[in-house]
């Protein structure tokens, strides 16, 4: 895979359930990213945008297809160096925030280095993730403590800890009012433009796909609109 192509996808195929209850949700994605990329995946609910976003992420399996991330072939990759991957190299980003209510702000966010041995020093490194986001007098307080958008600034100190190469994030400013939202867009803006960070949204809001420099549209489980970025000799072949 090119040092430049971070992801690479070809002929993904996705089916929930069995027998007659068998429903596809990928039908033949095929889609190249380049580093440094800020790409909106957009579509209608069910149309196959988060199936591919956690296939991307290594949190779902495709039924066929290759998936290379990072110049990791999933399909040669064990589960221990995946979930090293996932921990390492990609950050995310849901709707849910998915916050664990038990530990202060500082400690969700230091989260991943509890699974592994560091080098550094994980507190200093939470609380300038925690800074980033503008934050630093939240350090302490609980999930129940904040606001959602709080929450959401929150799970992206968490997302960008161990620095990751590719953020991919799932409905990001779905739960958030238009102003808090809008902070969020333009702080994904700056870590992309500043930071270098290849950024994948799934989204339904116009407000989060014109910020992007690409945008791709899925319908049924296959792109039916913009560049899927795959020259067309390397597709058909």
């Amino acid at each position: 895979m090119s040092e430049d192509r971070i992801i690479r996808l070809r002929d993904l195929h996705k089916s929930y359930g069995i027998g007659a209850a068998k429903t596809p949700v990928l039908r033949g994605v095929s889609l190249d990213v380049e580093r440094g990329e800020r790409l909106a995946i957009i579509g209608q609910s069910g149309s196959g945008k988060s199936t591919l976003l956690n296939i991307i992420g290594g949190l779902d399996d495709a039924d066929k297809g290759s998936v290379e991330v990072l110049a990791h072939d999933y399909s040669k990759t064990s589960e221990s160096a995946l979930a090293k991957l996932r921990n390492r190299e990609i950050g995310f980003v849901f709707q849910a925030f998915n916050l664990l209510e038990h530990l202060t702000c500082l400690g969700n966010v230091t989260l991943p280095a509890s699974f592994g041995t560091e080098d550094y020093d994980v507190e200093a490194r939470g609380r300038d993730a925690l800074e980033r986001v503008g934050l630093t007098d939240f350090a302490h307080r609980r999930p129940f403590e904040i606001s959602g958008g709080q929450k959401q600034r929150v799970a992206i100190a968490r997302a960008m800890f161990n620095r990751p190469a590719l953020l991919l994030c799932d409905e990001p400013t779905g739960n958030l009012d238009t102003e808090t939202g809008r902070d969020v867009i333009k702080f994904f803006t700056e870590l992309n433009e500043k930071d270098g960070v290849t950024l994948l949204t799934v989204t339904h809001e116009e407000r989060v796909s014109r910020t992007a420099t690409r945008v791709i549209r899925l319908e049924d489980g296959v792109i039916v609109e913009g560049d899927s970025n795959v020259a067309a000799e390397e597709a058909s072949g």
